[in-house]
């Protein structure tokens, strides 16, 4: 699943290409595409004819597009969505679902999805987000993000760490590469109980959290096979900077010990025994 890297790729991709640009056709090829546009699949493509795009947007794991109507295209990428900005003239993709053409006979936007988990759909955004994402914390790297409000909230919780960085109403777009990565740099334990955490040691875990999502910005996102890829079909790097997810078995990159790999909410969590050592009352 893409997270917020890689999907903050997505977006400075689409903000370079798309915004003033006015939306002439919409095809949509496959109806789940935008099943979660409640009026169906010709609304979807009326409502957007004529529509200027203002910007492109991300909340957590979702982008939108503001439009000059004050609605927004509202899209999560799944599995395996991908949004691409291509020549006209390049040959359809085998899963391509939605097809936008501009006014100006320029390069075209296309939904590409393999799976069809993710979808597309005009919504209101009265406030400037969507209505469906409003009640999406904000995160670690939007300007907006409060540290003291982070901090106070999650040491009023009673869960383990990991599941209060996956709480969206709390925090949003880490995801579960991330987390591992930030809790590793942080020495922290995924199942560290919040109410035992000092102001001290979250500062230190979302500093961690920062530097991971800038660094797998800068190396465009992670990407382990090719669904996940930029607007302009280019796929991210990061995968060959982690230190522990994914490396079961392998030695930490700091103290050589074992990366250990533990199953956790129908996922894995990956740590190293000796840096982030086990707490004694663990909350899974």
């Amino acid at each position: 699943m893409p997270e917020l890297p890689e999907v903050e790729v997505v977006r400075r991709g689409l903000e370079r290409t798309l915004p003033g640009r006015t939306i002439a056709t919409v095809a949509v090829a496959h109806p789940r595409a935008v099943r979660r546009h409640a009026a169906g699949a010709a609304d979807f493509a009326a409502v957007l004819t004529g529509r200027t795009i203002e910007a492109a947007c991300r909340r957590g794991k979702y982008l939108w597009l503001a439009l000059d109507s004050g609605a927004a295209l509202l899209g999560h990428l799944g599995m395996s969505g991908q949004l691409l900005v291509v020549a006209t003239e390049k040959p359809d993709e085998t899963h391509l679902r939605v097809r936008f053409t501009f006014s100006d006979a320029g390069r075209e936007l296309r939904f590409v999805d393999q799976r069809t988990f993710g979808g597309l759909a005009v919504v209101p955004a009265d406030a400037g987000v969507p209505a469906p994402i409003a009640h999406i914390a904000r995160d670690p790297l939007d300007p907006g993000f409060s540290d003291a409000g982070f901090v106070a909230a999650v040491r009023r919780r009673r869960t383990g760490i990991k599941r209060a960085l996956l709480d969206q109403t709390l925090v949003s777009g880490i995801g579960n590469i991330y987390e591992d990565e930030s809790l590793w740099r942080a020495g922290l334990h995924y199942a560290r109980p919040t109410g035992t955490l000092t102001r001290g040691e979250l500062n230190r875990l979302l500093q961690s959290v920062r530097e991971v999502l800038l660094e797998a910005l800068h190396a465009g996102g992670t990407s382990f096979d090719a669904l996940y890829v930029s607007v302009n079909g280019e796929s991210g790097l990061f995968d060959r900077s982690l230190a522990v997810y994914g490396r079961a078995g392998l030695p930490c990159t700091r103290c050589e010990t074992p990366i250990r790999r533990d199953a956790f909410m129908n996922r894995s969590s990956f740590t190293c025994p000796r840096c982030q050592p086990r707490p004694r009352k663990a909350h899974w």
